[in-house]
């Protein structure tokens, strides 16, 4: 059976073929820019491919976002991810254009986060945010996240952002 996460409006799950449309049409858009993008559609298809099999890899990677009124489509994508020979765990995000401005972004990431936390057992988890995505780096700060000023990983390009674990009530 497949994980899902719920939040107060959101469905987590894992991405599927209900997912190709969006997330090409979101590749190929000028929006993708601080993500890798624009590609062409098989390109797109290609890292969608990537991203479900990462499940099957690693156990864990990025969820799909729905509305919970409406399951089978996706407002984005947002968890962790590993590729391989990557340094460490990494928690991203990418909200369609369609759902932006309604706060998914940080509703889906902060579940993610928890998730990565307590069923996962991450002891740590970062975020590397181009330095002009000004909009993810808000986000970023927003859930609490700080930017790592020790770290030299990928600094010409991106910023690192920590995240903090939830806090574990002492019994």
């Amino acid at each position: 059976m497949a994980l899902i996460l719920e939040t107060q409006r959101l469905i987590l799950r894992q991405p599927d073929a209900r997912d190709v449309d969006d997330f090409v049409r979101f590749y190929g858009d000028d929006r993708s820019q601080h993500t890798g993008g624009p590609i062409d559609g098989t390109a797109a298809w290609l890292l969608l491919a990537c991203e479900i099999g990462h499940w099957t890899l690693k156990g864990f990677g990025t969820w799909a976002v729905c509305d919970k009124t409406a399951p089978d489509a996706s407002l984005g994508m947002v968890g962790c991810w590993q590729p391989g020979g990557a340094p460490e765990r990494e928690l991203g995000w990418l909200i369609w254009p369609k759902a932006e401005g309604k706060g998914f972004a940080s509703e889906a990431a902060i579940a993610a986060r928890d998730d990565a936390f307590t069923r996962l057992r991450f002891n740590s988890l970062s975020s590397y945010i181009t330095h002009a995505n000004t909009r993810s780096i808000a986000l970023a700060e927003r859930i609490g996240a700080v930017r790592d000023l020790s770290s030299n990983a990928r600094s010409e390009t991106f910023y690192a952002y920590r995240h903090p674990a939830p806090e574990v009530p002492r019994g």
